[in-house]
């Protein structure tokens, strides 16, 4: 990511980074680990209180996201593009994993909001920016 492009990046990635915060909390408020089999797993790989499990690893999860943006992100890192190419896949998956148990479980399950108005639409921009600056970056390219 060159200096230019990589504000559209930047921007995306840190916008991307809030959404998340949003949707650790719709989930931590509605009780993700009560309706989703791997969340209640993960949570309970931490604590034996699984509110108290799930709510400290999307903190955790946060705050790694957090220090993504203002370290390798901001300061263009060597890695960087690797972390943000990292959160916009996971993140996808995300949005696509959580309407698909809503479906299944046919009704709201938490974290479907904000999975599908801000992660997913933010992940695909976030993906699509981080082409075009790749795109930009090898037509600059001598030879």
């Amino acid at each position: 990511m060159s200096p230019p492009e990589n504000s559209r990046v930047t921007a995306a990635f840190g916008a991307l980074v809030l959404a998340q915060a949003a949707h650790s909390t719709e989930e931590s408020i509605w009780r993700l680990w009560e309706s989703f089999p791997p969340a209640r797993f993960v949570a309970g790989l931490v604590s034996d209180n699984l509110r108290h499990g799930f709510v400290f690893l999307n903190v955790c999860i946060v705050a790694f996201g957090v220090w993504c943006y203002f370290w390798p992100v901001r300061r263009r890192w060597s890695i960087a593009p690797a972390i943000v190419w990292g959160w916009a896949v996971i993140e996808t998956m995300n949005g696509v994993v959580h309407p698909a148990w809503s479906v299944i479980q046919r009704g709201y399950t938490p974290g479907v909001v904000t999975a599908v108005i801000l992660l997913f639409p933010l992940a695909l921009y976030l993906a699509k920016e981080l082409l075009a600056s790749a795109a930009r970056e090898e037509s600059r390219r001598p030879g």
